[in-house]
This record gives structure tokens, sequence and C-alpha cells, in this order.
């Protein structure tokens, strides 16, 4: 089978595809046919060393989100067969032909959402739904979303939405149509950002963090509660201004929840596909942080 993988730390040129003996599922598992990965940026991390904690042997394989069809079952797997369409997380594997992953991790696809999409909404939908349980997001409240044209944003403002509340969401002038789109009222992000926001004459009461540098402060600024502003991507910040590191951590319920609203058109994340070819590419998209849509390998021929 083919695999992505990388020698040494270093930019996305360090990345190439080889091929590999197919995986063999163990008691419990099963081995996924995958057409589609995602891509995200705790894969472009490791890539460039800066997750010490990730165990990384050279050569290292990589992707956490995988879709695609069970082609066999491990010893003890009764819950699932071979053929079914299904979708789930996993760990530095995910971009390559096939993978083996624990049964009880596994989500069935709904077949009203193709494979892209699936993959597309594995990492963001846990992550969102996650921190928005967390943070306590209900009907009446006034969620700030920094970065909500981003793949996690883009997840948890129409996620606010369906739960009732209003979303104002920061995001690039060019990105403001799609912001109003996923039901939310845009903002420029950036040094206006708290002055644009008081224009509005909505008073936010929680704020979710997938953006960086200022973020947190203007949360703060604008009178959110430290309680209820949450970041996922700025420990640092957190820690200075008394405020949550959201880390909901993965969950196949809240995953499967997700997908079933967006096999019905109530959850939609756009899709920036590339061939496994051009895995390099995929993550120099995702490091310029100015992809259009998620990034999502393509592996069908």
């Amino acid at each position: 089978m083919r695999a992505a993988v990388f020698d040494r730390f270093g930019p996305p040129e360090v990345l190439h595809v080889v091929h590999v003996p197919d995986p063999e599922p163990a008691p419990g598992e099963v081995r996924v046919r995958v057409l589609a990965a995602g891509v995200q940026p705790f894969d472009v991390a490791v890539r460039q060393g800066l997750m010490p904690w990730a165990e990384v042997h050279f050569p290292q394989t990589i992707g956490q989100e995988y879709a695609g069809v069970v082609e066999a079952l491990g010893e003890g797997v009764r819950d699932l067969a071979v053929g079914d369409a299904v979708l789930g997380s996993t760990m530095l594997n995910g971009a390559a032909e096939r993978v083996c992953v624990r049964a009880g991790t596994v989500v069935r696809k709904p077949a009203g959402l193709g494979f892209p999409a699936a993959a597309a909404l594995v990492a963001a939908s846990q992550t969102a739904s996650g921190a928005l349980l967390e943070l306590g997001v209900d009907a009446g409240d006034v969620l700030l979303v920094h970065a909500a044209a981003g793949s996690v944003g883009t997840v948890a403002t129409q996620l606010a939405r369906l739960a009732g509340a209003t979303v104002i969401g920061s995001a690039s002038p060019g990105n403001h149509d799609r912001v109003r789109r996923q039901g939310a009222i845009p903002v420029t992000y950036g040094a206006g950002l708290v002055r644009d926001v008081r224009e509005l004459g909505l008073q936010p009461t929680v704020a979710l963090d997938a953006a960086g540098a200022e973020a947190i402060a203007q949360s703060v600024e604008l009178g959110i509660a430290a309680d209820r502003i949450g970041t996922i991507v700025d420990d640092e910040a957190a820690e200075k201004h008394g405020v949550r590191v959201v880390r909901a951590g993965r969950d196949p319920r809240r995953l499967a929840e997700v997908v079933a609203l967006a096999a019905r058109g109530k959850v939609v994340l756009p899709v920036q596909a590339f061939p496994l070819a051009e895995i390099a590419e995929a993550h120099r998209a995702v490091e310029s942080r100015h992809s259009h849509g998620k990034v999502v390998l393509i592996l069908e021929p």
C-alpha cells in the first residue's frame, strides 16, 4: 500500500509517499481501506518537531483522520462488517491507503455524506462539540468565535446556532460572506475587533479562541467571564489571563452526532482536496493558515 512518511523533522518537502506492507488487524481491530484523510495543524506540528510528547520513529507515517470502507476484521469484532463505510480518529498513520483501528473508535458514515466530507469532519467535530459542551454554550448565549472561517470555527459556529446561540465570528474580510452563510455575524480579526464587536450592540457571554495572538486578551477586554473563555490553541495566554484551555478529547459519540447533522445538511464544512501524492502541498496549505476549507487527501485512484 502507499503511505505518506517523513524521515526527518522539517518543512513540507520532507514528506513523501512510499510503498509499505498492508497492516493486519489485531484482535478487536478493523482494517479500513482509506478513501479520504484529513490534514490538521497537529500533523504540521509533528512534522516540524514541535510535539516532543508525540512518539516519532523514522521513517514516520502521519495523519489523524480517515474515512473509508472496512476491509478486514480482527478477532472478536462483531459490530462491524466488511464493506461498512466508516470514519474516525487514528494516531500518526491516517495518510495511507489502509489503516488498522480499534473497532470501538469507529463511527459509521451516513449514506448522505461523501468520504472527503466525512474525513474533513473528524477532528473539527470532536474539538468544536467538546469545546461548546465544556463552555456550556446554549440558547441565549452570544458566542464570539475567533477564527470562525477555520475548520473548528466553522463547525462550532453552526453547532452553536443549532443550539440557539447568537454567534459573532472573526475572520478576514474575504471570508465574511462565508461566516454569514454559517449563520454568524462577521467581524474582522485584528486590532479593531473589540471596537467592531461593541458597535454591534451585542454583549458576548462566551468566547472560543481558535486563532491565538490577541484573541484571549480581546475576549477579556470585552467583559466575558474568564470561566467562559476557552482556547484550543494558546495555552500561554490562557495561563496569563486565567481562562480555560479546552482539551475535549476524542469521543466517537460526539463525532457520530455531528456527522449525522452533516448528512442532513445542518453542518457544512468546505473541503480543499489534494491527491496523496501532493501531501507536501496539502501540509503547506494548512501551515499557511489561509486554506479555503478543511484540507483533505484523496486516496482512491
